[in-house]
């Protein structure tokens, strides 16, 4: 008997002392960073992407995180990830530009979605927008609404992911009696078309989707309402039924990747006691989390783009950790997130 107690007092000390050196490692780990943009007075929502040689990020500038009609799109992009130039600026008159994603339509044009509104009190209007580079990915056309077969609300297409010549994105609707997600499609990223409600309940809206070599469908979705803690939904074709994995975490502005066979790499506002941060996650294909990382940030910040490149994984994301709103540009060694 005094053996077992001695053994549970020992693997006790060992636990407490291996999560001590846990949040010591995550503490004294900072990962070096730079500042990529700063001219508004509020810089935010950034997105990532390659194309023809190039880092493209989208930036949302404006007066203050909220909506209050002083919100434009920025594209700016880099060779090395050193010198940005400016690309394009997206913006319309009397209405707040939000954040944009964005993607490479199968013509091998850069795709800029985003959202458009007026906020008074809550959103009195809004509604997605698209905008197209030319084949070089210097000029964009002017920002363009979307259509679909959905009833309109207050809707926002947060993202849009192509897989076989094929655009998919949820769309979240703000309704009275409780927020909605619905999985659509697209071929010309004009025109949208109803695939399936993902009905995570909580107020779902922020969804990112990615595709396995498989073409199974992954999902991860923000919620707002209930016990807020994201979810991770998967579905296979026709991406009628879905399997919900809720994840330990709250999200905001989420963002992931598939790496290997069998584990993500996820990227989200991070709630912590302190405040929020922005935090990189390792996950296995559940959402488990295995591996955190939290980059330099705080005050408000999240909204992180990602992309893997050369075994680095680069991320953009904004934080005023320093005085201000700005974009910062790390990174990381895919080592490090084992």
């Amino acid at each position: 008997m005094i053996n077992l107690v001695k053994y549970i007092l020992v693997i006790t000390w060992v636990v407490g002392v291996w999560q001590v050196q846990a949040r010591q490692q995550e503490k004294d780990s900072p990962v070096p960073v730079q500042k990529i943009w700063d001219k508004a007075p509020h810089n935010a929502f950034p997105d990532l992407i390659r194309f023809r040689g190039y880092f493209y990020v989208a930036v949302r500038e404006g007066n203050n995180h909220m909506p209050d009609k002083s919100g434009q799109v920025r594209i700016i992009r880099s060779k090395d990830g050193n010198q940005w130039e400016e690309v394009g600026l997206l913006e319309m008159d009397d209405m707040d530009v939000r954040e944009a994603r964005l993607s490479v339509t199968p013509e091998g044009r850069i795709m800029v979605l985003t959202a458009v509104g007026v906020y008074d009190k809550g959103y009195q209007v809004l509604f997605p927008m698209v905008s197209f580079s030319d084949k070089k990915g210097l000029d964009f056309t002017a920002l363009e609404k979307t259509t679909m077969d959905l009833s309109p609300s207050l809707d926002w297409i947060w993202s849009l992911t192509w897989h076989e010549d094929v655009g998919y994105g949820v769309i979240y609707q703000i309704k009275e009696g409780g927020w909605e997600t619905y999985l659509l499609k697209t071929k010309d990223g004009k025109h949208y078309e109803k695939v399936s409600q993902i009905d995570t309940g909580g107020n779902p809206n922020e969804a990112t989707v990615r595709f396995d070599n498989n073409g199974k469908m992954y999902v991860v979705v923000r919620r707002e309402a209930d016990d807020r803690m994201g979810v991770l939904a998967t579905s296979e074709p026709p991406y009628q039924n879905w399997e919900y994995n809720k994840l330990g975490i709250r999200l905001g502005g989420p963002n992931f990747l598939l790496m290997g066979d069998d584990r993500m790499v996820l990227g989200s506002r991070y709630h912590q006691e302190n405040g929020p941060k922005t935090g990189i996650f390792t996950t296995d294909l559940k959402g488990n989390i295995q591996n955190t990382l939290v980059l330099p940030s705080g005050g408000d910040t999240s909204y992180p783009g990602m992309w893997l490149h050369k075994k680095q994984l680069w991320v953009v994301y904004y934080s005023s950790h320093e005085e201000k709103s700005n974009i910062y540009l790390a990174k990381i060694p895919i080592s490090q997130l084992n």
